[in-house]
């Protein structure tokens, strides 16, 4: 827990594109229809504030084809260097939502700094999916701002597998981290992130389901 001292303080890493992230622009020769297909599905899941849910938006899964989902894994293995991709399950069969299309409006949620579960997943990628949302609209990543008004870090490492661990709290003042890097959205981009990076959707946009902001999301181990 945090002691009388102050919060737990996070490793500091530099967000450094090629290293902790990587920018894959025009990543699927068919991203528009991956969009139509989206908005076409009946089956989706909603979430906060539709339902209490602790996630926001709507999202459903499958969100690419398995042609497509392979073309975007030799594209985040050639990036990262890695030569195995896998989706990872926790042995009480928990996982992270992988390959799944989330939309989320401007009134639905705001910025929330988490990172993934080290357990789950080592690297992270999110596709844009819509064309006319705001370059605001991205990925930022984040890092502390302490008590002090002072910088902390920005990465969760060992043993802890996630940030409620490495603070030894899950819930903070909302003025606890500040953005340090931001991603603009572009569709049809691909980011590919550390997941143990401190980060979040920049800012969410629309009202209707065709304005929204719209991504695909993985999550992969690697080696």
């Amino acid at each position: 827990m945090p002691t009388d001292r102050g919060p737990r303080v996070l490793p500091y890493r530099k967000p450094t594109e090629g290293r902790d992230y990587w920018l894959i622009d025009d990543a699927l020769p068919q991203a528009m229809a991956v969009r139509e297909r989206a908005l076409a599905r009946e089956d989706w899941s909603l979430g906060y504030p539709h339902r209490p849910e602790s996630w926001p938006g709507m999202r459903v899964i499958p969100g690419l084809e398995p042609e497509e989902l392979a073309h975007v894994e030799a594209l985040v293995r050639k990036a990262t260097g890695m030569t195995k991709l896998w989706v990872e399950t926790a042995p009480d069969g928990g996982h992270l939502n992988h390959n799944c299309v989330q939309v989320v409006g401007e009134e639905e949620c705001g910025p929330r700094p988490h990172t993934d579960s080290r357990k789950l997943c080592k690297y992270a990628a999110v596709l844009y999916l819509n064309p006319d949302v705001p370059e605001d609209c991205g990925t930022s990543f984040y890092r502390q701002r302490l008590p002090s008004g002072q910088l902390g870090g920005n990465t969760v490492s060992g043993p802890h597998a996630n940030l409620v661990e490495a603070l030894g709290a899950r819930f903070v003042p909302q003025n606890s981290f500040v953005e340090d890097l931001r991603v603009p959205h572009r569709f049809n981009r691909l980011l590919v992130y550390q997941g143990n990076l401190v980060h979040s959707a920049s800012a969410y946009w629309g009202h209707e389901l065709e304005e929204k902001r719209m991504a695909a999301v993985f999550f992969w181990m690697a080696a």
